[in-house]
């Protein structure tokens, strides 16, 4: 009978994030949750010079890091869907293009009914991430 009223438990999620990694603060009737995802996402360095000075102009290399990179970015952003799949609100926030990657992401996995806010916020504490999230579902 306890994981029946799990399942039909209101959770709303408060989620910073940036390329870096995710802080998923997740409210429910028992209390509040904070997980840290880590993206492992480090783009590749470029050869000294920048990629047009690179011997042979071989752009070919650095499509092949792009696509890397882009492939990272997606199983970490599908990860945090994972986390995050059953919330009923969810509020994403964070400094960069993160939050806007991880909204179409959400789309394209037909959630995006659930998404209730973005907005542009700088490095944060876990607690100040907590915070605001907690504001925002108070109103």
């Amino acid at each position: 009978m306890q994981q029946l009223k799990d399942k039909t438990m209101k959770k709303e999620v408060g989620l910073w994030i940036d390329h870096k990694k995710a802080v998923i603060v997740t409210f429910s009737e028992k209390g509040h949750e904070i997980k840290q995802i880590s993206g492992h996402l480090e783009r590749d360095t470029q050869p000294s010079g920048g990629w047009a000075a690179h011997s042979g102009k071989d752009y070919g290399e650095q499509d092949r890091q792009d696509m890397r990179f882009t492939g990272r970015l997606d199983k970490y952003y599908d990860e945090v869907i994972a986390f995050i799949h059953d919330a009923e609100s969810i509020l994403i926030f964070g400094p960069g293009e993160a939050k806007g990657e991880l909204k179409k992401r959400i789309e394209h996995k037909g959630l995006s009914g659930h998404i209730v806010g973005i907005e542009t916020a700088d490095e944060m504490t876990d607690p100040q991430i907590a915070a605001k999230a907690r504001k925002h579902f108070l109103k």
